[in-house]
């Protein structure tokens, strides 16, 4: 394991050098200078991802230590295969990272065969299948086993035997989970207990956030696995900026989960490029008019609240500064369109858009006509004009690690179903899951489950400290990716059962590719928010001043 250290550090510092290397190319007297960014972005992109692998690398292999053989085993073919990937993405072509071939070749000191090879894989796979899939030590304390067992229960006996029928019919979420959801307090775990919710007043609880969002997107991620994340993008939307009171009015209903929130944030000509949001809010005598479009604003119909982000200052300049929050209150609508008339002529009006996956919750196109909103529903009041950019990124850090979060919860479904598929089915005289190419594939789901799992854990502890926001988005990014190729797996295991509706693979299939999509797309967070931010921290040596 020393020797997978040491060369994880020397993959450590080409990665540095390669952002020293552009914080030089494009620095403008000190300052970064953005457009020049622009000319890197697949080095940048290929850095921001290689962090991901590294920093993920590092934690499995230290969680890891004194632990049993399936962790180690797991953790040392993950690191293995996270230092193959990063040489070979620095090695293809590395003066595009200011590096040299005789630094790449550094990166080869240790013998990675033994680890990568496919019967050290296939030692593992059976390791798996023989364990039925246990991973070995969760690295959780009783409390949070608890609370995992407890949505794990709920998850099989509440969601589960619905999840089919809400993908299949593209089903509203039914009653009886939102029911069970508030019952268990879910709405409530990012409410502080003064306020009526879970989260205890003197401290964060990042990790039972991810716990519980891990067991309900096992579930189901459109049926329950996204349910606590808007309540949590507002909750702390409305702790970082509201009055004092604002949050005592909406702070206990949110926990109660009466209310049920949506967030209205993209347009549809901005996703990502949350600064340019053009939504009008025009002011009047007692609040503000709203007039544009909103996009994939998902739960919109069924929600009572819409936090809703608009420019309250039409300078374009201004970019974020001229952006406030509002909450926009509605009925709750069952069907996939409604229209909201108010008195004085204004309306609010939305249409579902049809979706490969992902159902449940249904997300809306909006458009707000002369709508409405009194002035003591702008976030922080007078104090929160012009500030809602900063309220709304700071509900969007913890969207980012439950995102990660939700990708562990189907990479466990989606393992667990091509487990025990591969186990019953036979083909041409022997179980699936005998054969060479599936205990491979056994190896990697696990390996990949477990090291993005304990990184997930790992970054929500920092949060619970204060930290952890760059690594939000990094471990946010490389989770998605990975449970996009785990659900895939579990799919081709199928064979054309995978493909077939009426099994749960092709639905884990098709959850699994809007990870990387929504909560901002792997591009933006690898260019605009990892990449951008590591190399700013990369600023390159100032020259000595010698003695003339």
């Amino acid at each position: 394991m020393s020797q997978l250290t040491d060369a994880l550090q020397r993959s450590g510092t080409a990665i540095a050098d390669g952002l020293t290397h552009v914080r030089t190319q494009c620095d403008e007297d000190g300052k970064l200078a953005g457009p020049k960014l622009d000319e890197f972005q697949q080095v940048i992109s290929d850095l921001a991802v290689s962090t991901a692998e590294l920093q993920c690398a590092e934690n499995y292999l230290e969680y890891a230590e004194g632990k049993g053989e399936i962790e180690k085993v797991l953790s040392e073919a993950f690191a293995a295969e996270a230092l193959h990937n990063i040489r070979t993405r620095l090695g293809r072509c590395p003066e595009d990272y200011g590096l040299t071939f005789d630094q790449v070749n550094t990166l080869n000191a240790v013998n990675l065969q033994a680890l990568l090879g496919s019967a050290n894989l296939e030692k593992i796979g059976r390791l798996i299948v023989d364990s039925k899939g246990d991973l070995g030590d969760r690295g959780l304390d009783e409390e949070k086993l608890l609370m995992a067992d407890t949505f794990r229960q709920f998850a099989e006996d509440v969601v589960m035997p619905r999840a089919e029928e809400i993908h299949r019919q593209d089903q509203i979420i039914p009653d009886a989970i939102l029911d069970g959801v508030r019952e268990l307090g879910c709405f409530g775990l990012s409410v502080p207990q003064r306020y009526g919710g879970l989260l205890p007043d003197d401290q964060e609880d990042s990790l039972g956030m991810i716990v519980v969002t891990e067991e309900l997107s096992r579930g189901s991620l459109g049926g329950a696995g996204s349910l606590i994340t808007r309540p949590e993008i507002m909750a702390r939307a409305l702790i970082e900026g509201g009055t004092e009171e604002q949050k005592e009015s909406w702070l206990p209903r949110i926990a109660q989960g009466d209310p049920l929130c949506a967030i209205a944030i993209t347009e549809p000509d901005f996703g990502s490029d949350v600064a340019s949001m053009k939504l009008k809010a025009t002011q009047t005598d007692e609040g503000w008019v709203l007039n544009g479009a909103k996009a994939w604003s998902t739960f919109a119909g069924k929600s009572g609240v819409l936090l809703t982000l608009a420019r309250t200052d039409p300078d374009p300049s201004l970019g974020h500064r001229g952006l406030s929050l509002f909450m926009v209150e509605k009925p709750a609508f069952d069907g996939e369109e409604f229209e909201v008339s108010q008195e004085g002529g204004g309306k609010l009006s939305g249409k579902a858009i049809p979706t490969l996956g992902y159902r449940g919750m249904h997300s809306f196109n909006l458009f707000f006509d002369d709508f409405f909103v009194p002035a003591s529903h702008m976030i922080g009041e007078g104090q929160g004009l012009g500030k809602g950019f900063y309220f709304t990124m700071r509900g969007f850090m913890g969207g980012r690690i439950q995102t990660a979060a939700r990708a562990c919860g189907l990479m466990q479904a989606a393992f667990e179903a091509g487990l025990n598929y591969a186990l019953d089915r036979k083909v041409f005289g022997k179980p699936v899951a005998d054969y060479q190419l599936t205990l491979v594939k056994f190896a990697k789901m696990a390996m990949y489950l477990g090291a993005s799992r304990q990184f997930t854990y790992k970054v929500g502890r920092m949060m619970d400290e204060g930290g952890g926001q760059m690594e939000a988005s990094l471990v946010k990014l490389l989770a998605c990716k990975l449970s996009e190729w785990t659900a895939r797996e579990a799919m081709q295991i199928h064979g054309g059962m995978g493909y077939a509706e009426e099994t749960a693979a092709s639905r884990y299939w098709l959850d699994a590719r809007v990870l990387s999509i929504f909560e901002g797309t792997e591009e933006t967070l690898a260019l605009k928010v990892v990449g951008r931010s590591l190399v700013e921290a990369h600023s390159p040596e100032p020259e000595p001043v010698g003695l003339e």
